[in-house]
């Protein structure tokens, strides 16, 4: 088996895509999982419903597999057009009860595989993509004796192959019933994932390298004849990169998946590759005093597993890509709703909550939705003479832009999560303006995509503000402080993540700046309409467009040109030549900024830039007495408007200490928004104003989503005081730090 270079970075390399998926598909997962936080792994079994692929009809006809080209013309892109999926993502001991498969025995740690795999061998192999697992067996299961599935199927119009083995057959005509029996579909796949494994002559073969897992059964040389269903037993490791065991703000141990370049495949051996859509079936134990948090259609009530255990379970019935399963476990408190639903919105009809397992699906009776309602959803048709019936272009599931209730679902039935010592704040000022932003999303785009909502406020080394995920929001602490613009805005953005991303997205990875730009775009149109900002609407997005001009200005200009040019062959000339095949900011957006930069917002904020140069002007370096002049009187702004003025101090060559001082004071910069400290450190950076070090050294602390750029500024300052600073910095939060965000900080400081 060919292996990946040794030297491959996942932060910096482009993500190593190895499972065959035009071969062999993985249509369903069923995950039975145990969390250790005493040995720091989690363990269990998955089990895969497969499918043969596009491709195993050709692979039938030469059936000899050359098996170092694992990925076998598949790199991720696949001829698949993606239509709604996503990027984008014991003591607590494993060896009580039916976990003890689990614990891996000295040689299976030894070898990471079988002893009896040959390279050279011709049968057919599955490959999934897999990294820092410890696999201890994989098993086909034979589900003949499964009464559940007898009946399932019995009188089923499913076509069977009669070609295939009797087992094989079931379980693809398992997979092939109508979305219209998706309950009944998912509670036999999981009485078909504890069957007992086949007895057979040859055991299943595996093999494992750096970034892959191999399946191989003796004899077997084509897809359609490989098992159906299969068993898997591992464990993660410790210092896999798909999950982030560390502390919460409490102190308290907690785990989370860390949307990391490698995905989910340290995580669970799955397909990586975003054109591998599947639903999934996960039960997650963990010990009593622990929350479990999953990307799930329904709200899980945990009861009792083994002793000192709680379960969870969670499904999803809408396909979805492997990276997009989520799971965060930790000693959460749920913050409190009834003190905090605004008063508006709780007098409105728009708080309609569902119980998701009550939704109507597609099947159970006909919806006749409005002419308006279809024109927010361009995925939907009308069926001539059919009248207003919705018929969604998509693969068969359990849609709910069919569904009645769905589309008077205005806000979703939501839950936010945080450590103790936050959620004070959390019931304060987050939780009152998600379903503002929820009501905004549904007017802006119609049917939620998803059942239900949780949002967690994740450990402080959480390397982004946000992270969108099926039925679950990451959101970083940092968006606590200051002003509601931050949150509100990061919450509209992931929550517009839901349509751009998650049910709509990319067909590979190379693309996700598609799905980035169009929620950046609707957060600035949920928010606005949120605030409910009338006229003066259209001089805040002036000013916000102002704002990122000037970002992507300076991104410009260090960046170099081939990173600035994307060659694709695309042939919508207009914007495709201005954005994407000519290094530079466009001519009309420079223009464009001029025009920003006269509104009335902006002109503010520059007269109170020139107000401050009168200030600097007036105090000597070094000194404490001011020269000789009039008292200046600061206008109060807004938090857009602070920024912007920040920015444009930052332009300056020399400010004083005194004057840095002031700035402070005037406009309480400790207590705003985690932007525009992250603006303030800079400032504090620049001037070497050490009287404000202990602002970095917090912000550094507690607010790592923002400060690891923060970290090369101060080592590009060539200043003793401030390396050490940031040196100490990173010390403290090493081992909360997420893995890509700490190469980062390393590789700035060498």
């Amino acid at each position: 088996m060919e292996s990946n270079p040794p030297d491959l970075d996942p932060n910096k390399d482009d993500l190593p895509l190895r499972a065959n998926t035009n071969h062999m598909l993985v249509r369903h997962y069923v995950l039975d999982l145990t969390v250790s936080f005493t040995r720091k792994v989690i363990g269990g079994s998955i089990v895969l419903f497969l499918e043969p692929g596009g491709g195993a009809c050709a692979l039938e006809e030469q059936p000899s597999v050359n098996s170092s080209h694992p990925a076998d013309g598949d790199d991720g892109s696949g001829a698949e057009a993606r239509c709604f999926t996503a990027a984008l993502h014991a003591s607590d001991d494993v060896s009580h009860g039916g976990a003890h498969e689990t614990i891996l025995d000295e040689k299976s740690r030894r070898d990471g595989g079988n002893m009896l795999w040959a390279d050279e061998s011709e049968d057919f192999t599955l490959i999934l993509d897999c990294c820092d697992l410890m696999v201890s067996k994989v098993e086909e299961l034979d589900v003949s004796h499964v009464p559940e599935l007898w009946e399932v199927l019995e009188g089923d119009d499913v076509p069977l192959a009669s070609r295939l083995p009797s087992s094989c057959a079931l379980v693809q005509r398992l997979i092939s019933v109508p979305s219209s029996r998706w309950r009944q579909q998912q509670d036999v796949c999981l009485q078909c994932s504890r069957a007992c494994a086949a007895s057979q002559v040859e055991p299943l073969l595996f093999n494992m390298d750096q970034w892959s897992l191999q399946i191989r059964k003796k004899g077997v040389r084509s897809p359609h004849a490989f098992p159906s269903i299969l068993r898997i037993w591992y464990e993660t490791k410790p210092t896999g990169g798909s999950v982030r065991w560390t502390t919460d703000q409490d102190g308290s141990c907690c785990v989370y998946t860390a949307g990391s370049p490698i995905n989910n495949r340290a995580l669970f051996p799955c397909q990586e590759p975003p054109v591998a859509m599947s639903t999934w079936w996960a039960s997650v134990k963990a010990p009593c005093e622990y929350v479990a948090l999953l990307s799930g259609e329904n709200q899980a009530v945990p009861w009792p597993g083994e002793t000192g255990f709680l379960q969870w379970n969670y499904y999803v019935t809408m396909p979805m890509p492997a990276s997009t399963f989520t799971v965060a476990v930790g000693r959460w408190q749920e913050a409190a709703a009834s003190a905090c639903v605004p008063e508006k919105a709780r007098n409105e009809d728009s708080f309609t909550a569902l119980d998701p397992s009550s939704v109507d699906f597609p099947g159970s009776r006909s919806t006749e939705p409005s002419r308006e309602a279809q024109s927010r959803h361009p995925g939907s048709v009308v069926s001539a003479g059919e009248g207003d019936q919705r018929c969604c272009s998509h693969v068969d599931y359990p849609c709910r832009f069919t569904c009645a209730g769905s589309r008077a679902q205005v806000v979703l039935p939501h839950r936010v999560f945080a450590p103790s010592c936050h959620l004070h704040r959390v019931e304060t000022t987050l939780l009152p303006l998600l379903p503002l932003c929820l009501t905004a999303a549904h007017a802006v785009l119609g049917v939620h995509p998803f059942s239900r909502l949780d949002v967690l406020l994740v450990p402080p080394g959480f390397s982004s503000l946000g992270m969108a995920s099926p039925h679950i929001i990451f959101l970083s602490q940092s968006v606590l402080a200051g002003e509601s613009g931050l949150r509100g805005q990061r919450l509209c953005h992931e929550i517009a993540h839901s349509w751009f991303g998650l049910a709509i997205g990319a067909r590979d990875w190379t693309e996700e700046w598609i799905s980035e730009g169009f929620a950046t775009y609707l957060e600035d149109v949920l928010w606005a309409r949120v605030q409910q900002l009338g006229g003066t609407e259209e001089e805040r997005r002036d000013l916000k467009a102002l704002l990122r001009w000037r970002r992507l200005r300076d991104e410009v200009v260090n960046s170099q040109e081939d990173l600035q040019v994307l060659s694709r062959g695309l042939t919508i000339e207009g914007i495709y030549s201005d954005w994407l095949d000519t290094p530079g900011i466009p001519k009309w957006l420079e223009e464009a900024s001029s025009t920003w930069s006269q509104i009335p917002p902006v002109l503010e904020v520059t007269q109170e830039v020139a107000k401050w140069k009168q200030v600097c002007g007036g105090v000597r370096k070094g000194t404490k007495r001011k020269r000789a002049g009039p008292q200046v009187n600061f206008k109060e702004l807004h938090a857009e408007q602070l920024l912007l003025l920040m920015e444009l101090l930052l332009d300056e060559a020399e400010l004083s200490g005194n004057c840095l001082r002031l700035l402070q004071t005037t406009y309480n910069l400790r207590s705003q928004d985690a932007e525009v400290k992250h603006r303030w450190c800079e400032l504090v950076v620049k001037h070497k104003h050490t009287a404000a070090y202990r602002d970095v050294e917090h912000f550094l602390l507690h607010d790592q989503a923002m400060g690891v750029y923060l970290y090369g500024e101060l080592m590009l300052q060539e200043d003793g005081r401030q390396q050490a600073l940031a040196r100490r910095c990173l010390a403290a939060i090493k081992d909360n730090m997420d893995q890509s965000a700490r190469s980062v900080v390393e590789e700035m400081i060498l």
